[in-house]
């Protein structure tokens, strides 16, 4: 009898894996036709008129560039001197110290001759207290303006930015990121290349810095990394940004802009209420209440994606740091998703609803916790001797030749889109990068979200985690 009701379990359970694994090969596949679609529309779109010039002069859109910065001394004096040569003429450079413990201020105060100044604060304000606004003389740093506050977490330091900020547009980024000249250019075209809709935020790809050469500011030599973590990285943003959000931005159902370099409409965002200091997801949280703020009021808009590499950043090379940064997403994904459960499959929502919301729900949030669990039970019912091997070893085979084509097509596709990495041997070790990563980094990814997914769920204490910087390479 007992034996009878295993063997139906297993059974169900089969089913149950085999139509979530072609379920996940179809949307994969959809979306990198989409991604390519979607690339190549872009490409075309962008291959005519120059807004170099418009966007240059004195009259075009302002907006304002908030960066974070948390005990960034190591890397701030560089990563502001490359936000301050963009080419365009009407933006402004805030950075918002929020309460660094280490000499970051002291740093910026002395590179840039930066001088308290007297500005009325309003006496409602909601963030965390200010304790100076500082400026330069000089007018080659004038765009530069540092607001150093009690610390309060990045959400709070960029709802302080959005609030002394009065410019028409605000750009959210890390500190860390290196910014190509060009990029505000790519920014604000996309903002005004719609005429029918409302562009509320535009996003783009983030790029691996590790090994790179930075000198003056300015990206002089692309490397590719020589710490193997920071390669599985690489692979992994490529996937995720040239293909999964490419081909998101296709359909305009687009649920999250990387807080490494997102734009977004300043009214809007103060609409919202900007940045939610409750959670360590807020690069997430903030689309969805935008999207939800323009929805409800039948207002036509958009999200635009940027798939042009404008935004370099270095990741963790260390694995703790690694596990630290990924249970924080994991725990951001939760709390964003618990907080909207309501457009879970509602058509109310169209797309977001039926489709976008549905995916992150069963591909990001609980395809992890399935693949950690199920890895027990195949223990367990290998213990029991009910295991169906055929099944297992044809499931687990085509899983992983699948994801190495997956990662195969979006390495040959950035290739031949952007070709960032030009030798051959390069491309070599991301292909072997591909070929190892489901056995050795995906593991350490998987077990992760199952840490970040415990902590949430059951409530235990855990704020951001530390990101402590090497410093970009400097030729020499």
């Amino acid at each position: 009898m007992a034996s009878g009701f295993l063997d139906i379990l297993m059974e169900y359970i089969n089913i149950v894996f085999f139509v979530f694994t072609v379920v996940l090969f179809s949307m994969f596949t959809i979306m990198g036709y989409l991604s390519t679609r979607n690339s190549i529309h872009y490409r075309n779109k962008n291959s005519f008129g120059d807004m170099s010039k418009l966007m240059a002069s004195p009259l075009a859109p302002s907006i304002t560039i908030i960066a974070p910065a948390y005990n960034e001394g190591l890397t701030i004096v560089e990563n502001i001197r490359s936000l301050m040569s963009l080419r365009y003429v009407n933006y402004e450079v805030m950075v918002v110290n929020d309460g660094s413990k280490d000499d970051t201020l002291q740093k910026m105060i002395e590179a840039y001759d930066l001088f308290k100044i007297e500005q009325e604060i309003d006496p409602d304000w909601k963030n965390k207290p200010i304790r100076g606004i500082y400026k330069s003389p000089h007018k080659a740093f004038s765009k530069l303006t540092v607001i150093d506050k009690e610390n309060g977490g990045k959400s709070d330091a960029l709802n302080t930015g959005m609030a002394l900020s009065t410019n028409q547009y605000v750009g959210c980024i890390d500190v860390d990121c290196l910014l190509l000249p060009d990029a505000l250019l790519h920014v604000v075209k996309s903002f005004y290349q719609r005429s029918e809709k409302q562009v509320i935020a535009v996003g783009g790809v983030i790029r691996v810095a590790n090994s790179c050469i930075i000198q003056g500011g300015q990206l002089e030599e692309i490397r590719l990394p020589t710490n193997w973590l920071a390669r599985f990285q690489l692979l992994e943003y490529t996937r995720s940004f040239i293909l999964g959000r490419m081909a998101w931005g296709r359909i305009d159902s687009l649920l999250i802009i990387s807080g490494a370099f997102g734009f977004f409409d300043r009214q809007i965002a103060l609409e919202v209420g900007g940045y939610d200091t409750n959670t360590v997801g807020e690069d997430m949280e903030i689309v969805f209440k935008m999207r939800r703020y323009m929805h409800e009021r039948k207002l036509p808009y958009t999200v635009e994606y940027i798939p042009d590499p404008l935004c370099w950043t270095e990741v963790p090379e260390d694995p703790k740091i690694l596990v630290n940064q990924r249970d924080r997403w994991a725990r951001g994904n939760l709390e964003t998703l618990f907080k909207h459960k309501d457009m879970f499959f509602n058509p109310k929502f169209g797309r977001l609803g039926m489709l976008s919301y549905p995916y992150w729900f069963f591909y990001e949030w609980l395809a992890p916790l399935l693949e950690f669990f199920g890895f027990f039970t195949i223990i367990l019912f290998y213990w029991l001797g009910i295991l169906n091997w055929e099944f297992f070893l044809a499931i687990t085979a085509a899983v992983y030749i699948y994801s190495i084509m997956f990662s195969f097509y979006a390495i040959l596709w950035d290739v031949y889109s952007y070709n960032e990495y030009k030798k051959t041997k390069d491309i070599l070790i991301l292909m072997f990068c591909a070929i190892i990563e489901p056995l050795t980094f995906h593991p350490l990814v998987v077990w992760s979200a199952v840490r970040g997914n415990y902590k949430k769920l059951f409530k235990i204490k855990s704020g951001w985690g530390s990101q402590v910087r090497k410093g970009f390479a400097k030729a020499t």
